[in-house]
């Protein structure tokens, strides 16, 4: 049976060799480039193109034309290969037309070698764009998917090139508009590279992306040519690499609706590409590595039969250890789960625009007025309206019931860093010799699916503050939250929160300070207070609040002093290295403008050399400010102590209802791990 794809929705894929059909009414320039578990392109050779057709596990057609069919061996990709996207443009400069909307909408057909259809796929909505990337073909738990994608360009070619990362685009879509206005079909030289380019300095990580990472030097030699029907051509292995997190949503968190998470980012374009091999070094410094990372063990599940779903397997995605490949299959279902939504809706949408039509021209026809005409059309189109509906909610149930096997197989193997605290392997906790790639704040959720929980992971060290909003007094599900219990609830968030953050870090290598003015957060501070693993006592009082926050600035300024002298080793005799968590409970009480100075200083400097602010704090109070803390607010990631839709994320901007991860009523865990925290750092001091 034929799956017909709406933008966003994927469907599994059980052959190997497979036909591309396109059919476009007027001659496009059809391709497809190759990309990365990140969905980076690392160069030229990663794109086949009419003047370079060819690629190991593809081949593409050589001319414009107004029907393609692009060959594709999913079997013969290199295993560097994680998503194959295909490419429909307009071809310039030679009389045709100069933006699809002028066009009949494009369709696409994935087939079976003896022409059986698998998916299609018609592109609609299209108006002022000439490129649009059509469909992709994706590795997911080891096996591959079609997912309908649709998004234009009407900057073309060299707009959808710089999207996908080449830094070559502009050159890249001269040449191939060249080679098909002159009907050539030969490579595409890629540009001259600089020594200035070969090797790339990992810039200051961003919440908007995780940087860094170094690149491979050396620049790499273009795939052999290999036919997809013909002997498999030699795949290259991952490269080793670097990888990435925290969303901004594609973008930056901060502005609302802020996103939990940072997408990855991708690995630098001067690795090898597939096929070919390259020399250099690589810097492995962990987590910010930026190349590709290896392929995934082999699973322990049976393989699936032909057309079934592959059986779901904990820590089946590419990582250097369990750690990252769990890190990176959460990133995958929260992926899946937010594009198979934007599918359903999608499909709901179509289906109530598309009744209401049919109503309308029901109505306004008088001869469907006589009789039961009119009637009966209504009923028809109820009818057409119930029937797409059905059919997106069978194709959303499978969906969700993939993804929920996945999450039963993924969440109890999480590390404690990743799981919930009631989670049993927080009863086997020992403090840790290595800091985790991130660490669990909540779960996300959709209004559709409120039974399937994604791990909302950031990643470590912290590139911004946390905000834990004690001003919301309204939760989802209509009940009325009075002012004193939110805040006593933001408070126990907080400390959950540091208490965590606490013992996912090795032995001194996590300081925590808490300023309290008004000593209200006494009662939920006291697992930190009790434990012995906080710096020094809760600071009290307008004195408590300056001494703590002069010790703290004067931190980062020596830090900041010593890097950009290049004497990091040059710091005062007992300085503490570790990474600093300060808690301020109750802002802005107990505090003055230098202090709000200061703290907007630490908010904005501090991540980048070790101190991270969590504020607990309703910004009304703080409304006398104006506008004056309007960047404070926004340089914080916004968590709530009760169920609240406020976070995005990065591919279609879906409402996530966030949850805290608090600790289950009556339970001890907490104390326990504090308790082995504390007797960790006084072993190691």
């Amino acid at each position: 049976m034929t799956a017909e794809l709406v933008r966003g929705q994927n469907h599994p894929l059980s052959q190997a060799r497979l036909e591309i059909r396109v059919s476009a009414g007027k001659p496009v320039v059809a391709g497809a480039t190759l990309s990365d578990e990140h969905g980076k392109v690392h160069g030229v050779e990663w794109v086949a193109h009419p003047g370079a057709p060819t690629l190991p596990g593809l081949e593409v057609s050589r001319q414009a034309a107004a029907d393609h069919r692009l060959a594709v061996d999913l079997g013969a990709m290199p295993e560097a290969v994680h998503r194959i996207s295909v490419l429909l443009a307009l071809p310039t400069g030679v009389g045709g037309p100069v933006r699809f909307g002028g066009l009949a909408a494009p369709s696409l057909a994935v087939t079976g070698l003896d022409g059986s259809e698998v998916a299609n796929y018609t592109i609609t909505g299209l108006e002022a764009e000439s490129a649009v990337v059509a469909l992709e073909l994706y590795r997911r738990q080891g096996a591959w998917k079609v997912r309908a994608v649709g998004q234009g360009y009407a900057g073309g070619l060299a707009d959808l090139f710089a999207d996908q990362g080449l830094s070559e685009a502009h050159q890249l879509a001269v040449g191939i508009n060249d080679a098909v206005a002159q009907g050539l079909a030969r490579s595409v030289q890629a540009p001259r590279t600089t020594d200035g380019d070969r090797t790339r300095h990992a810039a200051t990580p961003t919440l908007g992306a995780d940087q860094g990472g170094a690149a491979a030097q050396g620049a790499a030699s273009p795939p052999p040519p290999a036919s997809p029907y013909g002997t498999q051509a030699p795949g290259a292995s991952g490269q080793p690499p670097a990888s990435p997190y925290d969303p901004p949503a594609s973008g930056t968190p901060g502005q609302p609706p802020a996103s939990p998470y940072d997408p990855p980012a991708a690995p630098d374009p001067s690795i090898s590409q597939p096929g070919s091999s390259s020399g250099g070094s690589v810097n492995y410094s962990h987590p910010r590595r930026q190349t590709t990372a290896p392929p995934p063990p082999p699973p322990t599940a049976p393989p699936a039969q032909p057309g079934q779903p592959a059986q779901p397997v904990a820590g089946d995605a590419t990582g250097w250890s369990m750690d990252e490949r769990l890190y990176n299959q959460v990133w995958g279902m929260f992926e899946d789960l937010a594009r198979t939504m934007a599918a359903y809706r999608s499909a709901v949408d179509f289906a109530d625009s598309r009744m209401e039509k049919e109503l309308d021209q029901a109505l306004s026809d008088p001869r469907s007025r006589i009789g039961g005409q009119s009637e009966a059309a209504r009923e028809a189109a109820r009818a057409k309206h119930t029937q797409l509906v059905d059919q997106a909610r069978t194709a959303l149930d499978r969906d969700l019931a993939q993804l929920a096997a996945e999450a039963d197989v993924v969440e109890p193997a999480l590390p404690a860093a990743y799981a919930r605290w009631d989670n049993p392997v927080w009863h086997g906790y020992r403090v840790p010799m290595e800091i985790p790639m991130a660490v669990r704040l909540g779960d996300l959720h959709l209004p559709e699916a409120p039974q399937l929980r994604i791990p909302m992971l950031v990643r470590l060290p912290l590139e911004r503050g946390l905000w834990i909003d004690s001003g919301r007094a309204d939760s989802l599900d209509g009940s009325f939250t009075d002012s004193a219990e939110l805040k006593r609830l933001a408070m126990e968030s907080a400390v959950a929160h540091a208490a965590r953050l606490l013992a996912v870090y090795p032995a001194g290598e996590f300081t925590v300070h808490v300023i309290d003015p008004a000593g209200s957060g006494g009662q939920a501070l006291v697992p930190l207070v009790q434990s012995g693993v906080l710096a020094g006592p809760p600071a009290l009082g307008a004195a408590g609040v300056a001494g703590v926050l002069a010790r703290l600035t004067q931190r980062v300024d020596l830090v900041q002093m010593a890097v950009r002298g290049g004497a990091p080793d040059a710091l005062p005799p007992g300085f503490d290295p570790s990474e600093q968590l300060l808690i301020v409970n109750d802002f802005p009480h107990g505090f003055d403008d230098r202090a709000v100075t200061q703290l907007r200083y630490l908010a904005d400097e501090g991540p980048a050399v070790g101190v991270h602010l969590m504020m607990v704090a309703d910004r009304e109070e703080a409304a006398a400010y104006g506008p004056l803390l309007d960047p404070l607010w926004r340089s914080l990631l916004r968590l709530s102590p009760v169920p609240d839709d406020h976070l995005a994320d990065p591919w279609v901007g879906h409402a996530w209802t966030y949850e805290p991860s608090l600790v289950p009523q009556g339970s001890q865990v907490v104390q326990q791990v504090l308790h082995q925290v504390a007797a960790a750092r006084t072993k190691y001091t």
